[in-house]
């Protein structure tokens, strides 16, 4: 259970691509006062916890609802998060987030923040193929210890979003982002290669 976990945090912290998250962050918060960015690091991340264990627990009923094998789904989700992970490695753009900044007002910590900038497309899919694979009430309430965690490692990140921007520079967080993005292909092409293998043995 302890090596499940692990890999559980491993798996989910780099699924929701923590540097780029940080790089979105720090843009649209670019205007926030520290004690605005604390809040909002916090607020956004009881709101990547609450979005990711309603689609781990729940997201199964989907298969169920649509009609669609846990194979097929691993392909597509796997495809899509492929996309995510060469869109980090070529590089995203800010743009949006700095325009998205100016409005003060705005809430920005469930959309866009937690989603789709933490909670993207490939995130979901993988998280609803962990939930499909099912399991008892044992791993998987591990598997949300897992999490959980790693959104709380993800929090730690937000909120010393300002000391890491100094220490690492803009330079370096785009650099850790490519380096995520490769993290994810790999992630993707074995997603990929296991929902072919369980297509062809069947």
């Amino acid at each position: 259970m302890l090596s499940t976990y692990i890999a559980v945090v491993i798996k989910v912290f780099f699924l929701m691509t923590p540097f780029f998250a940080l790089s979105m962050f720090l843009s649209y918060t670019a205007n926030y006062t520290l004690a605005h960015k604390r809040k909002t690091a916090i607020k956004t991340s009881m709101a990547v916890v609450a979005i990711t264990l309603l689609i781990y627990w729940f997201g199964e009923y989907l298969f169920m609802v649509l009609g669609i094998t846990i194979d097929a789904f691993r392909i597509g989700a796997g495809i899509v998060l492929l996309l995510t992970a060469i869109a980090l490695v070529n590089g995203p753009t800010g743009s949006n987030a700095k325009k998205v900044a100016e409005d003060d007002a705005q809430d920005i910590t469930v959309v866009p923040l937690a989603m789709p900038t933490t909670v993207g497309p490939g995130t979901i899919g993988a998280l609803l193929v962990m939930g499909a694979d099912g399991g008892s009430i044992t791993l998987r309430a591990v598997i949300s210890l897992g999490i959980v965690s790693a959104i709380c490692l993800l929090a730690v990140v937000l909120l010393m979003a300002e000391q890491l921007e100094r220490l690492l520079k803009r330079n370096g967080i785009q650099i850790l982002s490519k380096v995520t993005g490769l993290m994810l292909a790999a992630l993707a092409a074995q997603i990929i290669f296991d929902g072919i293998k369980n297509f062809l043995i069947k």
